[in-house]
This record gives structure tokens, C-alpha cells and sequence, in this order.
């Protein structure tokens, strides 16, 4: 049950341990490819009816609150006054400058057209997330949150002091355009918002969403994670347009509001010093940089150069080369660049190698199998990676949700119906990715991926892999959008070319990627699945077969296997946490033995900065990075001592 406003792309998001990628520079910053919805004009404003009006469903208890978990109560009381993980009496000020990979030609992240520029801070949510608890919100727009013990509706009351930027209140009607406009015209709102039947204003300070089912307790935390936008400002009669692009900064209530803006290049934040929500408890000790800077780059070695030469402040290292050979640095050395690894206690995301299971060729998951076993990811760790790295092996990797040794008692019991729908492995085997400590073992592992080849139909003539009953040819295109990952696939092309693969690379810019990524036209990507320890509806935006032929939508892979959405359904309606974690356990194996992925790697995030930031001496055990940028505070301090800053 994890949803940002960032793209799939994004990472930052309850993301991982550590970092998966290698040379896939800033995957872990705030990643702006993919917008949040292509939202229409004719959404409804709603309309505020008196609470007698609305019907109401038959008597039961409700229960009124300030936070909501998905793992026993939350942990603050209503009269909390702050998150403990933060600094209350973070200082105000200061500059932080960020520098994400590509560019950007928009900055309404509400339209599919364009490659909208960061937007994020702009906007508030209903609830804001805890960073110290694996599934809690608590109240952000909304003042409180009310809900029935059987899920089956949840009503939002907002602060009546909420207000945007140009100073008009936040109203329930504004909720309403923003939940109708964002599922009219994108699938993943669509799908993410699917059991919504209704959502009514019940005042000018309340809200209800109706759902189309019961017994499901992650549905009001979903519509907690609802971002709130302006109706009026897009209501059309200032000649906005909400569908096409524009980058005019846009209208929020958040704590940052947008004041420059350099097309392509650079945008540039300021806190709100009116900000209606500044002394919420939610917020205390939070957004504390006067001034948040981004800047693009389209190359990595020049971003890498800039932070060295302090154009900006903080990196995430995602390349293992760079961070074995490149921070030696004399600024290192001396004490003005910090060295630091995090780990969170979230699982690390599955990155890899991703089928595009639509084409006929990959659609056998012996196929997809032989790919895996022709895959020497001990060489490449050795070689390429400087033996940074752990191979993933979970779509779980490193929790208590990740599948290990044979099922349980209780995951036998959610697998045995569908025994002869998945595969026979998932009860006999644990899962293993193929290893190749030395050449005797890569020589046997190309055997075998040789043989699943023939048993799935392919032959190969004149040393070509071709499909024995068409005659086409075995040939795969990487798709690309980081030309440093080519390092990395150039061996794995080598290796599949002994086996009569005809493999090849294409690179592509941000914008290329993103168009074909969403019309699926590849035949492999990399791609990263970010998981909570509470996983609910997202499931089904990752692996459902509603989402498998909708343009845009999160399924990547293409899966249509009902025994993987009757395992997701288990998990979206578990009654208590052994359920929960046994049918997590259970798609995992499901997923992992049909092949959909060849798994990649993880490693503890890395990261450097320019010494002239205070942290919280407690950082949260939820969030990347410490709680980076949120949680983080300008130190005068330890800028002074930082001799050559810019600031």
C-alpha cells in the first residue's frame, strides 16, 4: 500500500534497505517521468449536501480518528505534537540544491503529454505518512478521518484553516475535483481508485468515498494518500487548460511554492512562510530548507563532476565503478564531503531485467528461465560492480514478506486450490537464482538454459536460435534511457549470443523511453517494483490482469494468470498480519517461478554530501536516506566550516 507523487521510476518512496540500480544516476531522488494523471475539465466540482441527505447504510460503530494503520493502532495519539524521528526546533533557512537525470518540458504533472518537472512540494495530500511506522497516515488537509468497522466508507473532515497559496480555503469541493479529475483520464488512478462507487461532500468540510466492498482496512488509507489540487484555479476562466502541458507554476497549498522556473534546466522552490499547515503536528521539525533548487542534467559523468565541483549538495551513488574510484576527491579527504550508507527496514525493490510477456517469444516461462540461467551476475559483481552488490532474489528481498525454504502450513493453504494453475516448483523448490562461482558452472547453466530452449520449440540453425514450427528468429532489443547501463547488458548480450540469441542495445532519451515504456514496445527494460511491509491494492497495479493491456499502467511484465490475482486478492483482504504476510510469501513464489524477470541487485544506499546539513539524531526506520530532503535543516555551522561553498 504504497502511492506517491512520483513516477514508477521514482525509488524514494518507502523504497528500499538500499539501492538496486548501478549507473542509473539519481534513480533514488524525486523522479518526475511519470505524471500523476491526465486529468479533464468536466470533472465534478460535487455538490455539498446537508448530512441528512446523504443515505445512510445500516447502524454499526464507527470510529473517529487522527491516524490510520495498517498494522495495529497507530502509533501517536491525537495529542501528539510531533513525529519523534524529527528535530522540533529545526532551524528555517538555507539553500538545497538536487540535480535529477533528463529534463522536463511541463510543469502540470496532470497530463500524460510532456515530461513534467518536479511539482511535488507544491501540493498537500489528505494524510501525510509516518516515517517511524510500516503503514500509518495521519491527518494532513484533513483534520480528522472516520470510518465504520466494516470499511466500507470513509469520510475525511479538513482543517477549516487549509488554504492555497493565493489565500482561498480548501474546501470538501476541491476533494471531489481532485478524486474525479485524476481517475477520469489516467489507469492508475483509475485502478488505484477503483472500489471508490461514490465520493460526496457533505459539507463544505467533509467528504465520504463509498466503496464497492467491505472488509478491505487499506481502502481509507489509499484515499488518505488523495493529493488535493485547486478546482477554481483550473475551473477554466483564466484560459487554463488542465489537459495540455504548461509551464506556468502551478497553484498548491503545500509548504513550497514555485518562483523560477528555467525550461528544461532548472526549477526552483520556496517555503511558504504563511503556510497554513507550518505548525501542524505532522509537520513540526519538517520542510525546513528556505530555498529547494533542482537542476537537470542529461549526462552522468558531468552530473557526477558538478557535485564534486559543489553545484549541488547531495548525491545518491547508484554506480558501484564511481563509488569505488570517484570519491577520493580532495573535499572528501578533508571533511566537506560526508561518505554515508543507509539502510531502511523496508524490502529492497525488485529491480531487473523485465519481459514484455504480450510478445509470443517470451511468453513460455521456459523461455524467460533460459534468459536467467544464461545471466552471470557473479561476473559482472566481480568485474563491473567493484563486489558491491547482493543478487535479489525476492520480490520481498530482505523482509519478513520474502519467500523462503518450502511454503508453510498457512501458505499451502492459499496455494493448494491452485495447484495445476502455477507452477509445480512453487511447492517442491525454494527459489534460487542460477550462480556461476567459476567457468564449469556457467558452462553447465548454458546448458540447461540450451535445453529449455528446445523443450519450449526453439532450435537453433546456422547458429541462430529460431522457433522450430515458424521459423522466426530469437532476436531482443535492451531498451535503454541511461547509456552508462550499457555497460552492464553488453555481457549479458555476449552470453546470450551463445546460445543463438541475436541481442542488441537501444539507448534512448527520457522522453522515448517513457512513450514506449507506456505502449509497452519493448522487448526487455529494467524496471523496479518498491514494496511496503503492508502490501495491499497496489498489487494488482503491479501483477493484475485488469492493468495488463492499459497503456500506462504499471503493469510492465503483462501478466494475465488468475492464480496471481487470486493470490492478490488474498493479500488486499487478509484478515490479520499471518494471513497478510503468508499470501505475500505465496505470490512471491508464484511470481518468481513463472520467470517473469531476471532479478538484479542491491546494496546499501550511498550517498555524499557537502558537510552543511544537520540531521535528526533518530532517523526513521520507514524512509530513504534519513527522511532526505523532509526531515534534513540548513547548519550555518558546518557551512562555515565548509571551506569552498557556493552558498
Amino acid at each position: 500500500m504504497r502511492f506517491r507523487l512520483t513516477s514508477r521510476h521514482s525509488r524514494t518512496h518507502r523504497t528500499a534497505r538500499g539501492i538496486p540500480a548501478d549507473t542509473c544516476a539519481a534513480a533514488w531522488q524525486l523522479d518526475v517521468r511519470r505524471p500523476l494523471a491526465a486529468l479533464s475539465l468536466v470533472a465534478s466540482l460535487g455538490v455539498a449536501l446537508p448530512l441528512a441527505a446523504v443515505p445512510q447504510a445500516h447502524a454499526q460503530e464507527t470510529v473517529t480518528t487522527n491516524g490510520l494503520s495498517l498494522i495495529g493502532e497507530p502509533k501517536y495519539a491525537p495529542d501528539f505534537t510531533h513525529f519523534d524521528y524529527v528535530n522540533p526546533d529545526a532551524p528555517k533557512g538555507g539553500r538545497l540544491r538536487q540535480a535529477l537525470y533528463g529534463t522536463f518540458d511541463s510543469l502540470n504533472p496532470f497530463v500524460v503529454k510532456g515530461k513534467p518537472g518536479p511539482v511535488t512540494l507544491v501540493y498537500d495530500t489528505l494524510m501525510a505518512d509516518s516515517m517511524d511506522e510500516p503503514s500509518a497516515e495521519y491527518g494532513l488537509v484533513a483534520k480528522s478521518v472516520t470510518y465504520p468497522e466494516d470499511f466500507g466508507w470513509v469520510e475525511f473532515e479538513l482543517h477549516d484553516i487549509a488554504r492555497w497559496h493565493d489565500g482561498k480555503p480548501v474546501t470538501a469541493a476541491d476533494v471531489i475535483f481532485s478524486f474525479e479529475a485524476l481517475t477520469t483520464n489516467h489507469p492508475h488512478y483509475a485502478g488505484y481508485y477503483a472500489n471508490v462507487t461514490k465520493a460526496e461532500a457533505l459539507s463544505d468540510h467533509k467528504v465520504r468515498f463509498t466503496f464497492d466492498q467491505t472488509g478491505n482496512r487499506e481502502l481509507p488509507l489509499i484515499m488518505g494518500q488523495l493529493p488535493v489540487l485547486p478546482a477554481h484555479y483550473w475551473d477554466g476562466s483564466d484560459g487554463r487548460d488542465i489537459t495540455q502541458t504548461t509551464l506556468e507554476p502551478p497553484l498548491g497549498s503545500g509548504p513550497y511554492r514555485i518562483t523560477d522556473v528555467t525550461p528544461g534546466r532548472k526549477v526552483v522552490f520556496e517555503r511558504v512562510a504563511d503556510y497554513w499547515g507550518r505548525d501542524l503536528p505532522v509537520n513540526r521539525g519538517k520542510n525546513n530548507f528556505d530555498l529547494m533548487v533542482y537542476e537537470f542534467f542529461l549526462d552522468n559523468t558531468a552530473m557526477l563532476e558538478a557535485f564534486k565541483g559543489d553545484r549541488y549538495d547531495v548525491r545518491v551513488e547508484n554506480s558501484a565503478k564511481s563509488w569505488a574510484t570517484e570519491y577520493d576527491f580532495p573535499a572528501v579527504k578533508d571533511g566537506r564531503v560526508v561518505l554515508q550508507t543507509f539502510t531502511s527496514k523496508v524490502p529492497s525493490p525488485m529491480q531487473a531485467f523485465v519481459f514484455n510477456t504480450r510478445r509470443e517469444k517470451f511468453a513460455d516461462s521456459r523461455v524467460r528461465q533460459a534468459f536467467n540461467l544464461a545471466f552471470d551476475f557473479e561476473w559482472m559483481n566481480k568485474n563491473i560492480f567493484f563486489d558491491q552488490y547482493t543478487r535479489t532474489d525476492s520480490f520481498f528481498e530482505g523482509s519478513e514478506l520474502e519467500a523462503t525454504g518450502l511454503p508453510s502450513p498457512k501458505e499451502l493453504e492459499l496455494l493448494e486450490p491452485l495447484r495445476g494453475q502455477v507452477p509445480e516448483e512453487v511447492f517442491t523448490q525454494d527459489f534460487e537464482n542460477p550462480t556461476n562461482p567459476d567457468t564449469r558452472a556457467v558452462r553447465a547453466n548454458l546448458r540447461k538454459a540450451a535445453g529449455l530452449l528446445r523443450e519450449a520449440g526453439w532450435v537453433v540453425t546456422d547458429g541462430k536460435l529460431v522457433n522450430g514450427t515458424s521459423g522466426e528468429a530469437m532476436t531482443v532489443e535492451f531498451l535503454l534511457q541511461s547509456p552508462s547501463f550499457e555497460r552492464v547488458v553488453l555481457p549479458f548480450k555476449q552470453s546470450l549470443e551463445r546460445l543463438g540469441i541475436e541481442a542488441s542495445v537501444r539507448t534512448v532519451d527520457t522522453s522515448q523511453y517513457q512513450a514506449r515504456e507506456e505502449t509497452f514496445d519493448f522487448d526487455i527494460i529494467v524496471d523496479s517494483f518498491s514494496q511496503s511491509l503492508s502490501p495491499g491494492n497496489e498489487q494488482r497495479d503491479f501483477w493484475g490482469s485488469e492493468g495488463a493491456d492499459k497503456e500506462g499502467a504499471r503493469n510492465t511484465i503483462g501478466i494475465k494468470d488468475p492464480a496471481v490475482d487470486a493470490l492478490i486478492e488474498k493479500i488486499i483482504f487478509a484478515p490479520d498480519r499471518e494471513t497478510l504476510v503468508a499470501a505475500s510469501r505465496a505470490l512471491d513464489r508464484v511470481l518468481l517461478w513463472n520467470h517473469y524477470v531476471i532479478p538484479q541487485w542491491w546494496s546499501p544506499l550511498r550517498s555524499a554530501r557537502w558537510n552543511r546539513f544537520g540531521l535528526p539524531d533518530t532517523l526513521p526506520d520507514y524512509a530513504p536516506l534519513g527522511g532526505f530532503p523532509t526531515v534534513w535543516w540548513y547548519d550555518d555551522t558546518a557551512s562555515a566550516a565548509s571551506s569552498g561553498s557556493s552558498q
